[in-house]
């Protein structure tokens, strides 16, 4: 299984997939066809965490001040369920393992795992 979740919009996100053999993936843009809850739960047993697969840097998690409140994994599952920019990007997921966001070393990590 080779998928990757990202959004048209994010710079980072277009030059990460130019950069990256995305030969034999699936490619879903998040804004145009959001994550279904099925494919929430297989990122969250790839990650074994909803906060490692939340975007803390999202402008909505700003604007709700969601920083000062005491979040817990069924929160992070409902946001990100509703809000397509709560998810870290972009997320690949190469066979069973899972890459999320895009540090350099997460990059160097998947770049070694595709070849």
């Amino acid at each position: 299984m080779k998928k990757v979740y990202f959004l048209q919009t994010c710079d980072t996100c277009k030059r990460i997939l130019k950069e990256v053999n995305t030969a034999g993936f699936e490619i879903r843009e998040i804004k145009s066809n959001p994550i279904s809850a099925k494919e929430l739960e297989e990122m969250h047993l790839l990650s074994e965490s909803y906060e490692s697969l939340f975007n803390k840097r999202a402008r909505l998690y700003k604007s709700m001040d969601l920083k000062n409140q005491d979040l817990e994994e069924q929160n992070f599952k409902q946001f990100l369920l509703q809000e397509y920019t709560f998810l870290k990007r972009p997320v690949f997921i190469v066979d069973k393992e899972i890459f999320i966001g895009n540090s350099k070393k997460v990059i160097k990590k998947l770049k070694e795992k595709i070849g």
